[in-house]
């Protein structure tokens, strides 16, 4: 006999265990870890330590403390022995999951990969000083091993000369997200979900059941729950919003641009629309009632009214002082708009051209002679010629009165194109 340094959970869950003289004490139900080493030195693995194991023994179950216990391999088959048997209780211990009942063929995130998978299996270590949790099988050889049928999988890839694909992600790079079960709080700042750019995590979260979904959204804080929400598919948006307290949800909209929150509430009922827009502060209430009122084929519908304007009297240093002081969101600012006292559109200047001009040179020497412009009630299909035409990154749109009423972003229009390819 040897000592096994690696091994399967499914090699030793339904083992029987034997006490110190060889005599079956009960069958391994479940291993119990200690999930403080969760929060190691800087550089370090993250590597949940064993410090349990279920039994079942007859019709009771004992919980067993894993100090005293070696596991054994021989010819393929992995027991467990106890030296010293030591019932233990877990009512009093935090940080712990146990790997069967929270881990085991439930959904986490691959945070590498950035996508759901499924486990399979779960591979430890036994080293001198205890046995821990390093990894999840995720691919075939994980669900082979799970069906018992890796062993005959081996010997037939051996005969045809094959490999059999083998997919594990280290612990450090997964987080639980089976709200069934799971005592991975996903509300922790260790989270390792919150690393994930908001595209990735959107795709993640769509794809989870709807109760699961709910609990991981309610889980980030409300700038990063904006961001995931805007990139979300319409459907998974409005089980979101409907799924949160009506206060919860207004606050959460309210840190949206205002045309992004007017497509979500475009697919609520009106009913529903009314409360989150009474609900929310006035003037994002106020901005995305007025892209309500516009048509779903009108350019009004998709505009972004976070715009940012300048008078055409500023030099370019002093365009670029206030730009700099202002902050605004980049893509505001991809294009500067200049406007008169009355927000009547003049022109715009590309902010490329803006940071190259000479410093001491007025806007209006330099803004666009012909400005190209789109009216707020104009069919969106236009907005795809005139990008494309004039290779613009976003185009003004005003009203009648030529005022400016805000922006279309060149996003905007692939967005609303994805959209229709997606309804035929």
């Amino acid at each position: 006999m040897t000592t096994q340094t690696t091994f399967y959970l499914s090699q030793v869950l339904g083992r029987k265990f034997f006490s110190s003289d060889g005599n079956i004490t009960g069958k391994i139900k479940d291993f119990l870890v200690d999930l403080a080493a969760l929060d190691p030195s800087p550089g370090k693995p993250l590597r949940p330590k064993v410090i349990a194991v279920k039994v079942d023994v007859g019709p009771y179950e004992r919980v067993l403390d894993f100090s005293s216990l070696e596991i054994i391999h021989e010819n393929r088959t992995s027991r467990i022995f106890g030296s010293e048997i030591e019932e233990i209780s877990t009512a009093y211990l935090s940080n712990v999951i146990w790997l069967k009942e929270s881990i085991l063929y439930r959904q986490i995130v691959d945070i590498n990969g950035k996508k759901l998978e499924k486990v399979w299996d779960i591979r430890l270590v036994y080293i001198p000083s205890g046995t821990f949790a390093i990894a999840v099988d995720v691919g075939f050889s994980g669900w082979l091993r799970k069906h018992g049928l890796l062993t005959l999988m081996e010997r037939l890839s051996g005969w045809f000369r094959m490999n059999i694909p083998v997919q594990q992600i280290l612990w450090d790079d997964i987080e639980s997200v089976d709200v069934a079960t799971s005592k991975l709080l996903l509300s922790k700042s260790t989270s390792k979900l919150t690393t994930l750019h908001p595209s990735d995590l959107a795709d993640i979260i769509e794809d989870l059941d709807k109760a699961t979904r709910t609990y991981v959204f309610a889980a980030l804080d409300e700038e990063q729950a904006a961001d995931v929400l805007e990139e979300m598919e319409p459907n998974a948006q409005v089980h979101i919003i409907e799924s949160l307290p009506l206060e919860k949800a207004a606050d959460l909209l309210e840190k949206m641009d205002a045309d992004e929150v007017a497509d979500i509430l475009d697919e609520l009922e009106d009913h529903k629309v009314e409360m989150l827009l009474k609900e929310m502060e006035r003037e994002s209430s106020e901005e995305v009632r007025e892209l309500l009122e516009y048509d779903d084929n009108e350019v009004g519908s998709i505009m972004n009214m976070e715009v940012f304007t300048l008078s055409a009297n500023l030099t370019v240093e002093e365009a670029i002082s206030v730009i700099r002081e202002a902050q605004p969101e980049p893509m505001h600012v991809n294009t500067v708009f200049l406007t008169d006292e009355n927000e009547r559109f003049i022109s715009a200047i590309p902010l490329a051209e803006l940071v190259i001009a000479n410093p001491s040179k007025l806007l209006s020497e330099i803004m666009e002679s012909k400005p190209v412009t789109v009216l707020d009630t104009a069919k969106i299909d236009i907005l795809a010629e005139i990008l494309s035409k004039y290779n613009l990154l976003s185009v003004p749109v005003i009203n009648a009165d030529n005022q400016l009423e805000g922006m279309v972003l060149i996003e905007d229009i692939v967005d609303d194109l994805l959209d229709k390819r997606k309804t035929k």
